[in-house]
């Protein structure tokens, strides 16, 4: 069951990604008529389209990016006008040394760019993320909502 609308087509309304350009499975279009991948869109389409959650919780939205392999330094987190979270991060080919002899490569590596438009109710400047284990977790603290003041009014007559 899908907490997102079927009238989005199933896609969070408040993502905003930026895809790969050679990954031709992102299209609406059957694959039957799509043009041939490149063959090097295998090797990095795993990690271009980073996967992350999002949730709700009453006190915070909690971000979760699997990043297994990435050092915290090679992942950004940004704060954009306009209550825009931007998550970001490469990952560079290994060195190749002249004696080395490549039986295959699986690993991917590449660039990955993730963009999320948060509700009015983000603290965008109490903003926190933290990475343990390959996960990266951004929690964005929720402003209170303040409930209206209540006066009772005596009715005369």
């Amino acid at each position: 069951m899908s907490i997102i609308p079927n009238f989005f087509g199933g896609r969070d309304p408040f993502a905003m990604d930026t895809r790969d350009p050679f990954n031709f499975n992102n299209f609406p279009f059957s694959t039957a008529l799509s043009v041939p991948r490149p063959q090097f869109s295998n090797e990095t389409a795993a990690f271009v389209n980073a996967r992350i959650d999002w949730k709700e919780t009453p006190e915070a939205h909690i971000f979760k990016a699997d990043l297994p392999g990435l050092k915290k330094e090679e992942v950004k987190v940004e704060v954009e006008e306009g209550r825009v979270l931007q998550i970001s991060g490469e990952r560079n080919k290994e060195q190749e040394e002249k004696n080395d002899q490549w039986h295959r490569i699986e690993r991917s590596s590449g660039n990955f760019l993730r963009r999320f438009r948060l509700p009015e109710n983000a603290k965008m400047d109490q903003v926190k993320a933290a990475m343990e284990n390959g996960v990266l977790t951004v929690t964005v603290p929720k402003q209170e909502v303040k409930k209206p003041d209540v006066k009772a009014i005596e009715i005369s007559g």
